[in-house]
């Protein structure tokens, strides 16, 4: 075996859809359908990129395992109910297959925090296949500094070192396309490790593949506990385990997206950073988890909640890091090309400053679910609880960004509807949980004042629907929350019209949805249809009793699903294409939620209302 060619340069960036996810509940890697592994940042979801060339360009660097020449992929799928990929080729008469995951559960045992192990097999004759191995860290695409220890690579920038093991006398060196043949009966292991701040710990790779066997009957044992009646329970399996896959394990917080800049408008400005923590799609995972009997997952998000929120309360922010902390200023990557062009790459969020008054809504909700579901909140919990309540009773009449983040704050609907719900919610569990009689007069006040002047401000009587702000004629498929919150009934031509003029005037073809007029959120260029209102509609038509349609949605949506069962936010309703961070929390959430109003919804209604 020699050195190869730099050949990083020659690959195209993948469509958005051909990415897999790899996960360890720290971290997260893509890899494409060539075993080209393009973004990974370390050593958790937020941290600087080691493989970046996503939205970095080649030298941001990669890790591609897999065939030495193009070749057509015959096979691509995750082994049932585990978070373990594989992807076979056809090269020349034989077929090459790489089998990858990253090993989760490294409690009790000296363990790297990250392993990723990938295997090479090869069937009916040898094939050959290339290891291009190049890390470079940050936005800098720092080099690191070489060593070797024994059989593996290693690679360290100060606090921060890579392991990479393989094969006694594969020549890894960071760059270089090394060429190998894999022949049958003869794999090829390859182990990536890295340590932060702590020792290398090189684990060798037949140990590397015993750990990936075991964390994969974890996860089956995992996925078997869930309802086993579930409909459409094969893509309700997959979004719950990308779901546990996103959800940093050290604090029990799930990222919105592992990835920043992806575009909603390829070759635009629309790119943002989502490797935080948004409360409003946390508790909606939340309540799919404690549905489908998960309450573990629940409790520890209300734990890191309480623990996150501890020094802004009552004030709840839109969104947080992981470890619960202010998220940095939003900052644009010079020099970094964007994927496919989309420029500027941001690290960082403009709207964690924002008032949302939505978000107050969803998180009491799910803290309600929680009660409702057997589990008593503790005092300090319903302490916070009480006073995002407060909050909300005060500032309720207030303009604020809305859960689509507008810049300039308006007196959205949606944010009033839950706040409403943040009340109605709060007051459901003072039944249980004490709470003064002050209080408790000021919350129903407060929420009956929401419901009349939504009522009278938030509806325009002429089309018979609600609409997106005070005094305007413009939808929001966010309104599709309404059958699920209680204030109007779910038979209600209010209900029902809205429903039916979402459905009709923000349509974007087919089974998609667009979550408000398009080009009508103060950025230039457009924006693809919303794939979580798709499963929003979905849930609206099930709780209203029209189940029928809701069927058919459903699976009409879920067939824009990637080829793996993954997700982004958006979705090009000409071309298909998926669009923005990817996969994403949000969306696989709403998917695991319309599955259960499907479940839920009444024997009987108004099928063809």
């Amino acid at each position: 075996m020699t050195d190869g060619p730099d050949v990083t340069c020659r690959r195209r960036p993948a469509p958005i859809s051909e990415y897999g996810l790899l996960g360890d509940t720290r971290t997260a890697a893509l890899v494409a359908a060539d075993g080209g592994i393009d973004w990974l940042c370390v050593p958790r979801f937020d941290g600087e990129p080691l493989f970046g060339r996503l939205v970095g360009g080649p030298e941001a660097g990669t890790y591609r395992v897999g065939p030495a020449r193009p070749a057509m992929v015959v096979e691509r799928r995750y082994r049932q109910h585990t978070a373990t990929l594989t992807t076979t080729w056809a090269v020349g008469s034989g077929r090459l297959t790489l089998t990858e995951a990253m090993v989760a559960e490294i409690s009790g045992r000296l363990l790297p925090t990250t392993l990723i192990v990938r295997r090479l097999s090869a069937e009916a004759a040898a094939v050959d296949a290339v290891v291009e191995f190049d890390p470079r860290l940050g936005a800098r695409h720092r080099r690191p500094r070489v060593d070797h220890r024994g059989h593996a690579l290693l690679c360290e920038w100060g606090a921060l070192a890579v392991s990479l093991g393989g094969a006694p006398g594969l020549p890894i060196e960071p760059g270089r396309a090394i060429p190998i043949t894999v022949r049958p009966g003869d794999p090829v292991i390859l182990v990536l490790a890295v340590a932060h701040r702590e020792p290398v710990i090189h684990v060798e790779p037949a140990a590397a593949w015993e750990l990936l066997i075991e964390d994969e009957h974890r996860w089956r044992t995992w996925t078997a506990e869930i309802d086993s009646s579930l409909p459409f329970r094969e893509d309700v399996v997959r979004s719950l385990l990308t779901m546990r896959l996103l959800t940093y394990s050290p604090s029990q917080a799930p990222v919105a997206a592992p990835t920043t800049s992806l575009p909603e408008d390829p070759g635009g400005i629309r790119n943002w950073d989502y490797r935080y923590v948004w409360p409003r799609d946390a508790s909606i995972g939340v309540s799919a988890f404690l549905s489908v009997g998960k309450p573990d997952e629940a409790h520890g998000f209300l734990a890191w909640l309480l623990h996150a929120s501890r020094l802004q309360r009552p004030r709840l922010p839109a969104l947080l890091t992981l470890h619960g902390r202010p998220v940095p200023a939003e900052r644009v990557v010079p020099g970094w090309p964007g994927y496919l062009g989309s420029v500027p790459v941001r690290v960082g969020n403009g709207a964690a400053g924002q008032h949302q008054l939505d978000g107050y809504g969803w998180v009491i909700d799910a803290a309600w679910a929680f009660a409702q579901a057997g589990q008593r909140l503790s005092t300090e919990t319903w302490r916070a609880v009480r006073g995002f309540a407060d909050l909300v009773a005060r500032r309720w009449p207030e303009p604020d960004a809305g859960i689509w983040e507008i810049r300039a704050p308006a007196p959205h609907v949606h944010s009033k509807l839950m706040g409403w719900l943040a009340l109605d919610r709060a007051l459901c569990i003072a039944e249980t949980h004490p709470l003064s009689d002050r209080q408790r007069r000021r919350w129903q006040h407060a929420r009956d004042a929401v419901a009349a002047e939504v009522r009278s401000r938030g509806f325009d009587p002429a089309a018979g629907n609600y609409v997106r702000s005070y005094d305007s004629t413009e939808l929001d498929a966010a309104l599709l929350v309404l059958p699920l919150l209680g204030m109007d009934d779910v038979g209600s031509p209010r209900v029902q019209g809205t429903i039916d003029a979402i459905r009709a005037r923000l349509s974007a073809g087919g089974s998609l949805l667009y979550r408000y007029p398009p080009g009508r959120d103060g950025f230039p260029g457009t924006e693809g249809a919303f794939l979580p209102c798709s499963f929003w509609l979905v849930q609206a038509l099930a709780r209203v009793g029209r189940r029928r349609e809701a069927v058919e949605l459903f699976q009409a949506v879920v067939d824009h699903a990637s080829p793996l069962g993954l997700y982004a936010e958006e979705l090009d309703p000409t071309t298909g294409a998926h669009l923005g961070n990817y996969p994403q929390t949000l969306t696989h959430a709403a998917l695991v939620q319309a599955a259960l109003a499907i479940r839920d919804a009444p024997a009987t209604g108004p099928e063809s209302a």
